[in-house]
This record gives structure tokens, C-alpha cells and sequence, in this order.
């Protein structure tokens, strides 16, 4: 009997870890403020440690996913933002200095996606929003879009076969978003900075039925838009698994990590 708990004992850690859930991070950011507090290394451990399978990562000014792709390509999957530092957030639409950089960045590195980027309603018809798409469409990248609805709109309509991964769903509201994914088929959402789906692990009814009706249209996110942020990646990860063990199987793996992976993953040659 003695040895039957101390073997069940032994066997119910091994299980639990078998049974946990990988994650794609779909939205992380490693910028200049980053690189001190969190040097690439203990970001690559942070990472691992949270078991995240793949990441969507971006930065101000690019260096940052630069470091971390080179040191882990196995893990991280390049963005490019249209910011060179965070100032740009909120004068990127305006300045034309922003599509000499974003072409110099093309011509040096590998990207899957353009973002994640801060768009807003009208703004997404300005000149400097309509030559990043334009940059998108040429180089067969993905747009993340940070964006309220009337925005998203505007892309596709700029740009029919776009596509977009809806930063935080919009912030927007499940039945809203329903009709949005049932609109366009090219657009996908991450999850990052929400909470209002799900509570001590249930999930609300409403996000349910958007979850069971586009299985494959989230992703989850942490969205590291402070150095601090990093340090949360992993109670993210253990928080997403515990509302994701609420959903059928089959749906919970398509949203932890298996919608991100095909997606995404075979878009830029995978190193191990």
C-alpha cells in the first residue's frame, strides 16, 4: 500500500504537467525600456518557464524581438511596429517618416506581421495608415491592429484579402465582436489585457458562445506593454489555462496554442 501513494504521488505531478496546456503568446512587446530590468536571457526563461510554445513579439524601434529571435527562434515570431519609440503611439498616422523605416526594416529582417499598431476610426484613411497597408499587402504580412471596429472596417476596405489579428478584440463587447467575425472571415482576435471573459476560472456566458461559435478565431495574449508586464507572463499563462480547462477540450487547445501555431508558425523558417 506504501508504495501504491508513493508511486500515485510520484505519477500525479507527471500527469498535471502532461495535461498543461501550451500557450501562444500572441501579443508581447520587448522594447527599449525592456532590455535593462529584463535582459534577454531571463526574458527567453520567463517565457519557457510559462510554457509558452510560440510568442508574437514586437517592440518600439525593433531591436528588442530582434534580441530575442535571435537568441530563441525556436520561441519567437517577429513583429514589426511602426514605432520607433513609444512617443510614435499617438503621431505615427501623421508622420511620413514612418514608411522610409518600415521599408528599411523589411529590406533588413523577416516579419509575419505589421504591429501591433494604435489605429483608430477615420485615422486608418490617412495617408501614412494607407501606405503601411500597402507595405502589408506587398510583403504577404499580417496586420495587428490595436483598433475600434470602424477602423477594422476601413482596412478591409482598403484592403479586401487582409489579414488582421484584432488587438484585445477591440475591447469590445462579445456580441459585437460576434458580428464582426462573422462579417470577415480574414479576422482573428488575441485576448491580451482582458479579464472580463472569465472569473475564478468560469467563464462568462456570453464569451462562451462567441468562443464555441469561432474556435479558431482567438488567441490569448499578455501584452508586455511595460518591462513590468514581463513579469507576469507566467501567472498570465497559469490564469489563461485555468479559464481555458472551462471549454471543451478540443476548443481550449485551438485557443491556447493551436490557432496561433498554424497561423503563424510556418510563416518564417523555424530553427530549433
Amino acid at each position: 500500500m506504501r508504495a501504491l501513494l508513493a508511486a500515485l504521488l510520484v505519477a500525479t505531478p507527471l500527469v498535471a504537467a502532461a495535461q498543461r496546456l501550451p500557450i501562444f503568446d500572441a501579443h508581447l512587446h520587448y522594447s527599449h525600456d525592456a532590455w535593462d530590468q529584463v535582459p534577454v536571457a531571463q526574458a527567453i526563461a520567463i517565457m519557457r518557464n510559462a510554457g509558452i510554445k510560440r510568442a508574437l513579439i514586437s517592440s518600439a524601434g525593433d531591436e528588442g524581438q530582434q534580441r530575442l529571435y535571435a537568441a530563441a527562434p525556436d520561441l519567437v515570431i517577429p513583429e514589426l511596429r511602426p514605432y520607433r519609440s513609444r512617443s510614435d503611439v499617438g503621431t505615427w498616422t501623421r508622420d511620413g517618416s514612418v514608411i522610409p523605416y518600415l521599408e528599411q526594416k523589411l529590406a533588413q529582417y523577416r516579419y509575419v506581421s505589421i504591429g501591433e499598431f494604435h489605429l483608430y476610426g477615420a485615422d486608418a484613411d490617412s495617408p501614412v495608415p494607407r501606405q503601411m497597408v500597402e507595405l502589408a499587402r506587398k510583403h504577404g504580412l499580417w496586420l495587428h491592429a490595436h483598433s475600434d471596429s470602424d477602423a477594422i472596417e476601413r482596412l478591409f476596405a482598403q484592403w479586401r484579402e487582409a489579414r488582421i489579428l484584432w488587438a484585445h478584440a477591440g475591447f469590445d463587447r462579445p456580441q459585437n465582436i460576434a458580428e464582426m467575425l462573422r462579417k470577415h472571415r480574414n479576422l482573428w482576435c488575441d485576448l491580451a489585457f482582458r479579464t472580463d471573459h472569465a472569473a475564478r476560472g468560469k467563464i462568462d456566458q456570453e464569451w462562451r458562445k462567441l468562443f464555441l461559435e469561432f474556435p479558431e478565431r482567438f488567441m490569448v495574449g499578455t501584452d508586455s506593454y511595460t518591462p513590468e508586464r514581463w513579469h507576469y507572463i507566467g501567472e498570465h499563462a497559469e490564469w489563461s489555462r485555468s479559464w481555458l480547462a472551462d471549454l471543451p477540450r478540443e476548443v481550449a487547445e485551438r485557443i491556447a496554442w493551436k490557432n496561433g501555431e498554424e497561423l503563424f508558425g510556418s510563416l518564417l523558417p523555424r530553427r530549433d
